[in-house]
């Protein structure tokens, strides 16, 4: 796809690039939640649904193609998500669409979502970024299933860059309302408590990946 068409514009690559180099934390009630991983952890709570939209800053350890090469890949996410049962990506119009099924036990309903994705290699200011843009989309290819909660209001911005031998300077942006009736204060809880896991996970595999090759 060229740049600057489809869902995602040309400026927003460049805005996920600018907060890759400086984050947008002023302006906004932005609060540090934690440091972890070598990552600083901010929140903003989003007054509409009480639920906190996240932004993660830092270094990682691995290079940044790999690192973007992980994010991507739906076996990884399938894997490190066990409630997800099915996954998989598809064209509609020029641009690649991604459906995912999760499954829980007991009282939580189940949900599905649909969201577009895109990832571009950006020459800014002279230093060569890594961006992966998704946002959650409504099409009449993946209809509401009886049964399902479809989680509609989601959104990343991944931005990544080198810093030096296997480590990258990382921006990431995230918003997910999982819709429902589970309390936002629930939900928080379980997402904060979930943060040093996932990013020790997400270093992790890309040790396992260098290994292997």
């Amino acid at each position: 796809m060229e740049p600057g068409t489809g869902t995602f514009s040309e400026e927003q690559f460049r805005e996920a690039c600018a907060e890759l180099q400086r984050p947008a934390l002023s302006g906004a009630a932005w609060e540090l939640l934690m440091e972890t991983q070598g990552i600083s952890v901010y929140g903003l709570l989003n007054q509409p649904t009480g639920l906190y939209e996240y932004k993660f800053i830092g270094t990682l350890r691995a290079p940044p193609d790999l690192l973007v090469d992980i994010c991507m890949d739906l076996g990884y996410i399938r894997r490190q998500i066990p409630q997800v049962t099915e996954a998989y990506e598809t064209e509609c119009n020029g641009e690649t669409v991604t459906y995912m099924k999760m499954e829980f036990p007991f009282f939580v309903s189940s949900r599905d979502c649909v969201y577009v994705k895109q990832r571009r290699e950006l020459d800014f200011r002279g230093r060569k970024i890594q961006v992966v843009l998704a946002k959650g989309t409504s099409l009449p290819q993946f209809p509401e299933r009886p049964g399902f909660i479809r989680v509609s209001q989601c959104q990343v911005k991944l931005a990544v860059e080198s810093a030096g031998h296997n480590r990258s300077k990382v921006f990431i942006y995230c918003f997910v309302n999982p819709g429902g009736w589970i309390p936002s204060w629930l939900i928080n809880l379980l997402v904060k408590n979930g943060i040093p896991g996932f990013l020790a996970d997400l270093e992790n595999a890309c040790l396992r990946y260098q290994r292997r090759t």
